[in-house]
């Protein structure tokens, strides 16, 4: 234990004594996690709105005024009266445009069509606009005609479908496991390039305690992080936190561990920091992207989804949200713990085994 002591004390000096080091392990996840959380939107906003038609066309005019006030669209400032160049040049995302005769006419007739001009080439923004305006018309047809049917619609757990309740936990995530891999990823490889791996070796050292003294300090510094960033989530983004506290830090104990266990593995894979970091975000991209971060794993094709099931932010992710917004179903929490743990131990065994094999 004294050895075992020694080499995680000179680990944690090693990271902590430069203070640039500190700012990127404490301070620097604060500052991405408030950045990240207030850029990152699923929400269309500010659609820039153009309508085509004469200002006498009352209902045209009345259902541009009733888009702009829903609070999603803003008045576009275009330059032609063509509608598709307006779209064309950047100007309008989207174009009401009056069929020939005007939209009072074409009510009259008893067709009440009208062509709505959509810039697709962001696919989600334009099925966003499509929505919206279809839900401005429909809130008019409402306010007209009583619908013979109504729902009583009850949202759960995030009521005001605040995005930054779905994303923040997705970015916490992001963070813990970005900080622990890629500082777990080069702490052997460090060794190596200074030249005191074979120090290291040589030394009255036991592998498992090299093994240990690599993992424990990483797996306490991702650890000191969770306070951290789940106060910026709590106080200034708003997150509830229906669940356990404890529950949710035994959760990122487990997720931490894997993470550290799986930098530990690409440490001894590569030769070098620069391999290491670059394996570091080989992992991290396709982990994060296949996570259900921001896209639904329903949504992805079936050989894409089967990666997302052997992936540890999905389960983190997936806990984050049951313990904050849903209070922590029992069952939920022990399954994605469960995979969690499996995950944990296959990453630091084979750790195990890769450096004895380097030995």
């Amino acid at each position: 234990m004294k050895t075992l002591w020694g080499f995680m004390k000179k680990e944690m000096l090693q990271t902590l004594r430069d203070p640039r080091m500190r700012i990127l392990l404490f301070v620097a996840p604060c500052i991405q996690l408030t950045i990240f959380a207030t850029a990152l939107s699923t929400e269309a906003r500010n659609i820039r709105l153009s309508v085509f038609g004469a200002p006498t066309d009352s209902a045209l005019m009345d259902l541009y005024r009733d888009c702009i006030a829903s609070g999603w669209f803003i008045p576009a400032k275009v330059s032609t009266s063509d509608p598709y160049k307006q779209v064309q040049g950047g100007e309008a995302d989207a174009v009401l445009v009056a069929p020939p005769g005007g939209l009072d006419k074409s009510i009259g007739r008893g067709e009440g069509q009208m062509q709505l001009l959509i810039n697709a080439t962001n696919v989600t923004r334009g099925q966003s606009i499509e929505r919206y305006v279809n839900a401005v018309q429909l809130a008019r047809q409402q306010n007209k005609i009583q619908p013979p049917l109504e729902f009583d619609v009850r949202v759960l757990y995030n009521p005001a479908m605040r995005t930054a309740l779905f994303l923040v936990p997705g970015v916490m995530s992001m963070l813990v496991c970005l900080i622990t891999i890629l500082l777990t990823s080069m702490s052997i490889t460090k060794e190596k390039e200074l030249g005191t791996f074979e120090t290291l070796i040589a030394a009255p050292v036991k592998p498992e305690e090299v093994i240990m003294g690599k993992t424990i300090p990483y797996v306490l510094l991702g650890m000191s992080n969770i306070p951290l960033i789940l106060a910026v989530a709590v106080f200034i983004f708003g997150l509830p936190m229906r669940g356990s506290l404890w529950v949710l830090m035994f959760s990122s104990f487990t997720f931490i561990c894997c993470t550290v266990g799986i930098g530990l593995l690409i440490s001894t894979l590569a030769k070098n920091q620069q391999q290491s970091m670059m394996g570091g975000f080989l992992f991290l991209l396709p982990a994060m992207l296949l996570s259900g971060l921001a896209f639904p794993i329903e949504n992805m094709p079936w050989a894409m989804r089967m990666f997302s099931y052997v992936n540890p932010i999905t389960y983190y992710i997936d806990l984050l949200r049951n313990i904050m917004l849903k209070g922590g179903d029992a069952n939920l929490v022990l399954y994605d713990v469960s995979i969690l743990a499996a995950m944990a131990v296959a990453a630091i065994g084979f750790s195990w085994q890769r450096f004895k094999t380097t030995l």
